[in-house]
């Protein structure tokens, strides 16, 4: 199961999902979650863990991409999927991310996400995409700020043009959505029923 997001790649690069509960993947501000109370609503029946809340500690503390940066987000994600491993296999897990092209970090975090799927599948891949126009709408809304979550319109346009593949694009669980024009609710209800069928 997994909610909703939409990455400013062209429509045949989108991005993905992670099992038994969802690994959501798409570049800056390509998700919308709804309103406070739909989001608390949510989370009563599922666990979110966006790539936010893992790299804001690595952020405060340390440069982007150095190698403290990259220890502390593997430490963190580290001790989150053992926490996710604990919980009751009922519960669906959402992961939210971007991981566009190839590196060893990348690659290296893909894996890791693969092996959490194993250990508590199934895993859903769903990779979420817009266009360029949305995406400049979304990755500029001023409540990113707050988040530490980039909002520069050019990172949008950069990813449309360069196109990279997504993770995930040879799982056999994997959906691909257009968001442009539906709400969240609706995305998520969209995905929704696919990962229901999915996992009969």
């Amino acid at each position: 199961m997994l909610l909703p997001a939409c990455a400013p790649l062209p429509k045949q690069h989108t991005p993905r999902i992670a099992r038994e509960g969802a690994y959501d993947n798409g570049p800056p501000q390509t998700i919308r979650s709804g309103g406070r109370g739909k989001r608390q609503s949510f989370r009563q029946r599922h666990v979110l863990l966006d790539i936010h809340s893992v790299y804001n500690a690595a952020f405060a503390l340390a440069e982007f991409k150095s190698p403290e940066f990259i220890e502390a987000v593997e430490k963190i994600e580290s001790v989150a999927h053992d926490l996710i491993l604990k919980l009751p296999s009922e519960i669906p897990v959402i992961l939210k991310t971007v991981l566009a092209g190839t590196s060893d970090w990348g690659d290296a975090e893909w894996k890791r996400i693969v092996r959490l799927g194993d250990e508590r599948g199934p895993l859903l891949v769903v990779h979420i995409h817009c266009d360029l126009e949305e995406n400049i709408c979304r990755i500029e809304t001023a409540g990113r700020v707050a988040k530490r979550k980039p909002r520069d319109a050019e990172m949008a346009r950069r990813n449309h043009a360069q196109g990279k593949v997504l993770a995930g694009i040879d799982e056999a669980n994997l959906l691909r959505l257009d968001v442009t024009d539906l709400s969240a609710r609706e995305a998520a209800t969209k995905i929704a029923e696919w990962a229901q069928k999915s996992r009969q």
